[in-house]
């Protein structure tokens, strides 16, 4: 669980118990879905479902950063002279900051927002010339950069001052307060969308919403058609530790090179944590989560004694660096492959969706448009596809030589099952994911199962902690015979 889950909120909401007409239906309880409620709060016949619990999802996991200053927005446009799509993209991140800005300023919001200095740094030769292009262009559009803090040590970076760090949770239970927490539901899950006539049918296991528009505001959607979001995107994987330190240093840096180190700071009260992240990486590769959460403790030299929290998050990163966001079928909207940077583009996704909801132009709408064409897109979609048949075919031996005894695998009427074994007893699982039948890679320190195709994850009992998979992977113990046998 990250820092951030050791928030407990004072509000709950009901799950759905009729069927319902609506004007539009959200999908998904994290910062997107509930940022586009409250873009379409003077709407009277609009609702957000979530199939777990607000916030709780992707969201929880994130660093928690309102930056623009990203390797992977304007930065990558640059590096390729695409000077004019890399305005437009900082322009786009300038945006979507003042729109979160606002609206923590507007309602109220106590999320411990705190101004910070940014920067990016390099610590290779070859990134210097990047970074200081990066620095005249910021320049160049009147905006003040200052240089790399002595106490950091690397070859070279720039920052700015004009950032936030904040707490995501506490932003989205005060954004739920602001709206009066109208019209949400948890633990209402979406299994299946029909289109109708001029709207679409949205089931869940014992009722179902009728919306003339709907928005996929999940982190990975559940449905394979129309957009093929597996051919489009990949996963990527990254590792973090909090740890209790002195001070607070108002500073947050990522690196150039890939894969990146982050860190931030977090106060709360009297206690002070430095947040690291790192050894970030595609999921269908490199998946010992406990060697990865090793080599961050050891690149940030973290004294065992002083961590509080280590997790892990998955970002879905696009083919061309772009998130995807608009209408992929007439009334239906989606919003995903944030690139890692999720807390600004999502609140400008809301603005955007939103937009689209009320038949309004958005001016950033295409360059995030969903089923934009360019030789990028056409040439790494070849990628993505041999990627996700390696990724399946590699899945499907079970047993990885990093697992310990405590899991073992056996047969059970000619199936898998994984029984892990701890002082609770006996947890069991079919280790396939059921969206795609991908083999599940068991995670032995956040003690998770994940996919290592399109990112689903599943508690030590089988349940769905997040999508795509809407269905569980729980099995009884019964008399099996071991793998080995």
């Amino acid at each position: 669980m990250s820092i951030w889950s050791k928030y407990k909120s004072d509000i709950t909401f009901p799950s759905l118990q009729e069927n319902k007409i609506v004007d539009t239906l959200i999908i998904g309880g994290g910062m997107t879905g509930l940022n586009s409620l409250y873009f379409l709060k003077d709407q009277e016949n609009v609702c957000l479902v979530e199939a777990n619990e607000i916030g709780q999802g992707v969201s929880m996991n994130t660093t928690g950063k309102i930056n623009y200053l990203q390797d992977n927005t304007f930065v990558l446009s640059l590096k390729k002279g695409k000077t004019v799509l890399a305005q437009e993209q900082l322009a786009s991140q300038i945006y979507g900051m003042k729109l979160l800005l606002d609206i923590i300023t507007k309602e109220q919001i106590d999320c411990d927002l705190e101004a910070v200095t940014s920067y990016l740094v390099t610590n290779q030769e070859s990134n210097v010339k990047i970074l200081k292009r990066v620095e005249h262009f910021l320049q160049e559009h009147h905006i003040e950069v200052t240089k790399l803090d002595r106490k950091l040590s690397f070859l070279y970076g720039i920052g700015v001052k004009d950032t936030f760090v904040f707490h995501p949770i506490k932003y989205m239970i005060g954004l739920c307060k602001a709206l009066k927490k109208r019209n949400i539901y948890e633990h209402t899950k979406i299994l299946k969308i029909v289109a109708g006539e001029n709207c679409y049918y949205c089931h869940t296991k014992d009722y179902c919403i009728r919306a003339k528009k709907v928005i996929l505001a999940c982190h990975y959607p559940f449905f394979l058609f129309p957009f093929l979001l597996p051919m489009r995107s990949s996963a990527e994987k990254s590792y973090l530790i909090a740890h209790r330190v002195k001070e607070n240093e108002k500073y947050t840096y990522i690196t150039l090179e890939s894969p990146s180190q982050s860190v931030r700071f977090y106060q709360n009260g009297e206690d002070v944590y430095r947040i690291c992240l790192g050894e970030s990486h595609d999921i269908s590769t490199k998946q010992n989560d406990e060697a990865h959460f090793k080599k961050v403790q050891s690149l940030f030299s973290i004294d065992e004694s002083s961590i509080e929290c280590v997790w892990s998050n998955v970002d879905l990163t696009t083919l061309d660096g772009r998130a995807y966001v608009g209408e992929i079928k007439p009334n239906l909207y989606l919003a995903t492959g944030y690139q890692t940077w999720g807390m600004i583009q999502s609140a400008l996704s809301g603005k955007i969706l939103s937009d689209f909801v009320n038949n309004q132009v958005n001016e950033y709408q295409h360059l995030f448009y969903p089923k934009r064409k360019s030789i990028d897109v056409y040439s790494q979609i070849l990628v993505s596809g041999f990627k996700n048949t390696k990724s399946f075919l590699s899945s499907k031996y079970y047993p990885k030589s990093w697992y310990s005894n405590s899991l073992t695998f056996h047969f059970q009427h000619g199936k898998f099952i994984a029984i892990y074994n701890d002082e609770q007893g006996s947890h069991c699982v079919h280790p396939v994911c059921p969206h795609m039948k991908c083999g599940l890679i068991f995670n032995e320190v956040e003690k998770t199962w994940d996919c290592p195709c399109h990112s689903s994850r599943f508690d030590l009992d089988g349940q769905v902690i997040k999508g795509p998979s809407n269905y569980s992977i729980a099995c009884n113990v019964k008399k099996t015979k071991t793998l080995h046998d």
